[in-house]
């Protein structure tokens, strides 16, 4: 019974709007810091742009939409990702369903091809686009998904971290947050990488873990600028994840050049 209570659209409009009552509620409650001041100059000037940040913290990235800002942000097709689509369109943005995954004979299935094609569409027509770098239940590992976006689109990658003061942090695969009212808020914007659309597979590969040490970085500025550490960047399957990553590439003759 409560399986299908879940399940049921009401429930999911209901679950989202409150989601989005709440963090309207401490965006407006809290003091933001932006670093660097000119962040959002510098989006201006390179619109439009894949937007992206680790997975955890993926509802506070509307914490940086303007009012006029046009943004999709993908969001999986699973019950959670109903509630999410809820609350991030009662915050203003826009939604593509789909998502990535950990091998590429799931990613079908679950939309991301087709979310893919619709993303380098919204690209070309002149909107924002937002996605998490890392794949669901392998957290802060870059995927291939948005090197792919940004390669075929020729936009560039603009790295994002929305971290709180006050806030609840979750034992849960992505080290999610939640922010609490009444605090700081950083927002931290990295700088932009782009993807050569003739680039090769080494390139792709160099280009993949700059994008995870750009938001390594950013997350830990954000964290330090509040006086806190990043609770999910020292996780030893996080750090195992990118040893074997970069192992495999370095195994791999085509990606050796």
């Amino acid at each position: 019974m409560f399986r299908a209570i879940g399940r049921s659209r009401a429930f999911q409009v209901a679950i989202g709007s409150l989601m989005a009552a709440y963090l309207t509620f401490v965006k407006r409650t809290s003091r933001l810091i932006f670093l660097p001041d000119e962040a959002v100059r510098t989006v201006d000037a390179h619109s439009p742009t894949i937007i992206t940040f680790w997975h955890g913290q993926h509802l506070m990235q509307t914490f940086f939409r303007r009012p006029h800002d046009r943004c999709y942000v993908m969001i999986s097709r699973h019950g959670d990702g109903e509630i999410n689509a809820v609350a991030v369109e009662k915050l203003g943005m826009l939604v593509v369903r789909g998502s990535g995954a950990q091998r590429k004979d799931q990613v079908r299935k679950r939309g991301g091809i087709q979310a893919l094609r619709q993303m380098l569409s919204l690209l070309a027509a002149g909107d924002h686009v937002s996605m998490t770098a890392d794949v669901p239940k392998v957290s802060r590992v870059a995927g291939e998904g948005i090197i792919t976006l940004a390669q075929l689109s020729g936009r560039p990658i603009v790295p994002i971290a929305v971290v709180c003061s006050r806030r609840i942090d979750f034992r849960s695969w992505d080290s999610a947050s939640l922010g609490l009212p009444f605090g700081r808020t950083a927002i931290v914007t990295g700088e932009r990488i782009e993807v050569p659309k003739d680039a090769d597979a080494k390139t792709r590969e160099q280009r993949r873990q700059a994008l995870e040490e750009e938001l390594d970085r950013i997350y830990a500025l954000g964290y330090a600028t509040l006086g806190s550490r990043d609770p999910g960047a020292d996780r030893a399957d996080v750090l195992a994840a990118r040893a074997e990553r970069r192992r495999q590439a370095a195994s791999n003759p085509v990606e050796r050049g």
